[in-house]
């Protein structure tokens, strides 16, 4: 079966469009249409241009890029690889086009990404008083470690309306 998504990876020219969805995607009421908000967790945006610029600058790492018809923009998804782990963060799916298989085609993407580039183990964080993300990762094969993060401090990423802690979860990729 041929997927209705195409595959790509961002440039710089993609800033202005990544930061207006992983906006949408996480903050915000237009956030509140999908199940991936964050709006009730952080106020605030969830990234500038800067920082999405910032990320695409990293050597060896990548935004990743679903696209729809007309090249529509439906989802991103950083990876970077180091060593033989690979760092996942920021899935962002828009949020009137969640429950299409998105995220799991960027998951698999990532997953990918990362093989290609030698990483035996996909890491994640994901905010821990977010049952239902968990849930979706822990069926894609993720796993939690028992390992724990602060939540970043820096406006630039949000604020948090309380205290907050990463989860780190993991898969081989084997």
């Amino acid at each position: 079966m041929t997927s209705p998504f195409r595959l790509a990876t961002a440039t710089l020219a993609d800033a202005p469009r990544l930061t207006a969805l992983v906006n949408s995607a996480y903050r915000g009421d237009s956030s509140r249409q999908g199940w991936t908000t964050e709006a009730h967790l952080l106020d605030g945006q969830r990234i500038d241009e800067e920082g999405i610029r910032d990320m695409l600058g990293v050597p060896e790492a990548a935004m990743l890029l679903c696209l729809g018809e007309n090249d529509e923009l439906l989802g991103s998804f950083y990876t970077h690889p180091t060593g033989n782990k690979m760092y996942l963060g920021m899935l962002a799916v828009a949020p009137t086009g969640q429950g299409r298989g998105v995220g799991k085609f960027l998951i698999r993407a990532a997953e990918n990404y990362g093989r290609q580039h030698g990483c035996a183990v996909s890491k994640m964080t994901v905010i821990s008083v977010r049952p239902e993300l968990i849930a979706f990762y822990e069926r894609l094969g993720y796993r939690q470690t028992g390992a724990t993060e602060p939540f970043p401090t820096d406006p630039r990423y949000g604020i948090p309306k309380h205290p907050l802690t990463l989860l780190v979860l993991e898969k081989p990729l084997a």
